[in-house]
């Protein structure tokens, strides 16, 4: 008989369009006394094997007041890495403040003007204060860690006989930055990732080391991501110091790593750090920041001026005088002034709850992939999922203690022949349970092919290659199911996600869902 998952065509993710907006969606959903006797016993359980749990209870009571919208509509958000959860708390405060206040343009000197540049400054400072910066940083405000990466990768003064380096393992923001230095004449060198993400740290000295720039006119660039996005590695943040010793700027995306890991820039003086507000607190989305040394800005070219980035222009002619403070020079036009209080909010409210989560998301960690790890199908005894990324290498214990990877689990899941499901099946299925998570390569295209074993096929591609035709030439769909856990993740979210795992290894309820997802219109979308 035919496996129907080796056959099967379903070539777009289409789930039901949204039902309307009903009473019943913001109401606590109460589980049968059946399902409440088997959860509390779980619960009890995990709380047994991790007591260390119990001294995160500050997130518990956060989950009940600023999450408390998540049990309310019945949805398991674990797509942490995406975007955080907006504390409600937060978005209130905000907006009360701008209920409240007159503010206007931060280029002027009007009342309402110096209201918003006093909330920029007030910003700028509590960053600093937050990644504990030294004398000698200053931050630029952008629309997020893409622009951040983009605004230091096209001022970046590469030339012939410059050096770019960089982990395969990263996120497309920073191997964009390999345009510019292409472009200039610049050498593009890649640390290979290893099977579970990231690189080995003498690799990567290697290359370094035999790549490390010839003399100070040539400018050379060491990208560093901290934390992969699709991996789960944490890269160690001491090579920076390394390839600094080597005559590199460096440059450090802390996306994926801000949001659960204390940074200092103390201890871990990097040229310049790309953060995304939204993902460490989850408001407000749209603004971003470059944190950056001042002597690194002194090297960077800009190529272009814009309005707010300058003192002087001589029209006609070819004169101008840049802006007097640093940061002004690279903050294009106006900057979002309207959000930057509650970025000065959010960073205190972070710093109140981040000392608890890697021992939290520790134990939740452990409980998800070993429960993960043991699912087998109920016809064939085989896996139901194949977990791919880097696991924590070992169990916190107290509070204040680092992991050595982050809170991701890449996977895929399997047929009860080992074969794998597509991933646009999991995802319409999940979004039917109300569960958020995420599906594909993650914008992370070598670590995807480092999890799925296919850096074989990358290197054959040729100019002008779609993503179908990539997935023709491997054969299946492309990428992982990614589950990722964050400030607002708990139990409940651990457990239900376990439980739909289950789901997935009972032929009957299976093969179920498996009908439903054929039955949808193609081309009908999220």
């Amino acid at each position: 008989m035919r496996d129907p998952y080796l056959y099967a065509s379903h070539p777009v993710l289409s789930v039901p369009p949204p039902a309307p907006p009903s009473l019943s969606a913001y109401i606590p959903l109460a589980p049968s006394k059946s399902q409440q006797g088997n959860a509390a016993q779980a619960y009890a359980a995990f709380v047994k094997a991790f007591p260390e749990y119990q001294n995160t209870w500050i997130i518990d009571t956060l989950r009940r007041t600023d999450f408390s919208r998540l049990n309310r509509a019945g949805e398991t958000y674990v797509d942490y890495m995406g975007g955080a959860q907006h504390p409600e708390s937060l978005v209130r405060v905000h907006g009360d403040f701008l209920t409240h206040s007159v503010m206007g343009n931060t280029h002027s000197v009007s009342n309402s003007s110096r209201l918003s540049s006093k909330c920029a400054d007030e910003a700028r400072e509590a960053v600093l204060s937050f990644f504990k910066a030294p004398p000698g940083y200053t931050v630029i405000f952008t629309a997020n860690a893409t622009g951040a990466l983009k605004l230091a990768g096209e001022a970046f003064p590469f030339k012939e006989g410059s050096t770019f380096v960089l982990g395969a393992d990263s996120h497309n923001s920073v191997h964009g930055i390999r345009e510019f230095a292409a472009r200039r004449g610049a050498q593009v060198h890649y640390i290979p990732s290893t099977s579970t993400g990231g690189f080995t740290p003498s690799t990567a000295k290697d290359l370094l080391r035999t790549n490390r720039p010839p003399s100070s006119s040539a400018p050379s660039l060491f990208a560093l991501t901290g934390q992969s996005n699709i991996t789960n590695a944490k890269n160690p943040l001491s090579i920076l110091q390394y390839a600094s010793s080597l005559g590199y700027h460096t440059l450090l995306d802390a996306a994926a790593l801000a949001p659960t890991s204390v940074i200092s820039l103390t201890e871990t003086p990097v040229d310049a750090m790309a953060i995304s507000f939204y993902k460490m607190f989850g408001y407000p989305t749209g603004v971003g920041a470059l944190v950056v040394k001042e002597s690194f800005l002194e090297v960077l070219e800009r190529p272009w001026f814009a309005g707010g980035t300058v003192d002087v222009v001589q029209v006609p002619g070819t004169l101008v005088t840049r802006a007097p403070k640093l940061y002004e020079r690279f903050e294009d036009g106006t900057i979002n002034y309207l959000t930057l209080s509650a970025v000065t909010d959010g960073l205190r409210f972070l710093s109140a709850y981040l000392p608890f989560l890697p021992l939290r998301l520790s134990c939740l960690m452990h409980l998800l992939t070993s429960s993960l790890a043991r699912l087998r199908h109920d016809t064939t005894g085989t896996p139901v999922v194949k977990i791919l990324s880097r696991l924590p290498s070992r169990r916190l214990k107290s509070i204040g203690e680092q992991s050595d990877a982050g809170s991701t689990v890449s996977l895929i899941f399997l047929s009860p022949t080992g074969e794998m499901l597509p991933n646009s099946f999991i995802e319409y299925i999940a979004t039917t349970q109300n569960i958020s998570l995420r599906t594909g390569c993650m914008c992370n295209p070598g670590g995807a092919a480092s999890l799925l074993g296919i850096q074989d096929f990358m290197g054959r591609l040729c100019s002008g290659v779609t993503l179908k035709d990539f997935e023709t030439i491997v054969g299946r769909e492309l990428g992982v199911v990614r589950i990722s856990l964050g400030l607002g993740s708990d139990w409940g979210d651990v457990w239900r996600v376990i439980k739909f795992a289950e789901g997935l290894g009972e032929e009957r309820r299976r093969m179920g869902w498996w009908d439903a997802w054929m039955e949808v219109p193609i081309g009908q979308a999220v």
